[in-house]
């Protein structure tokens, strides 16, 4: 199975914005710490801003910031909301134009396999990611403020 690019850019967009913890940030500073299609976050950004993932603000000082607790953002949750879990055809319901459909046991397999995948995410939040914030930070070539009782690294 492989995520699509629109979970994966969610998961990246909530990643950057845990590591600029209280900063307003923007699309343009995330496509560009990613290397990705500031047109594609776009999209990916109005819909965690709909789903209360992103608290938004436009204009002159505007951005984006988490609008939740990084422990508060539930993996399995944010990728219901974002991941097709139409692995086959017969997925969809309706009619299917698959032949052996009534007689196949792959739709049940299939089902239980996304589940599981899943039951795993549903163990988890963000702040499960950002735990290596400083090789976070470093990777997406910032300085993250210095947490308490932190000892200063070297550059």
């Amino acid at each position: 199975m492989r995520l699509t690019t629109f979970s994966d850019y969610a998961l990246r967009v909530l990643v950057y914005l845990g590591l600029h913890e209280g900063e307003r940030c923007t699309v343009a500073g995330i496509a560009g710490a990613y290397g990705i299609s500031a047109n594609h976050l776009t999209k990916v950004v109005q819909h965690l801003a709909q789903d209360g993932y992103v608290e938004t603000t436009r204009g002159k000082g505007g951005g984006m910031r988490l609008a939740l607790a990084p422990e508060r953002v539930n993996l399995g949750e944010l990728m219901r909301g974002t991941e097709e879990r139409r692995l086959v055809e017969c997925f969809e319901g309706g009619a299917s134009r698959c032949r052996i459909e009534s007689a196949c046991a792959l739709r049940g397999i299939l089902g239980d396999a996304l589940e599981a995948f899943f039951a795993v995410l549903d163990r988890h939040t963000l702040a499960d990611l950002l735990r290596p914030s400083r090789k976070l930070a470093k990777v997406l070539v910032f300085r993250p403020p210095q947490r308490a009782g932190e000892k200063q690294e070297a550059r």
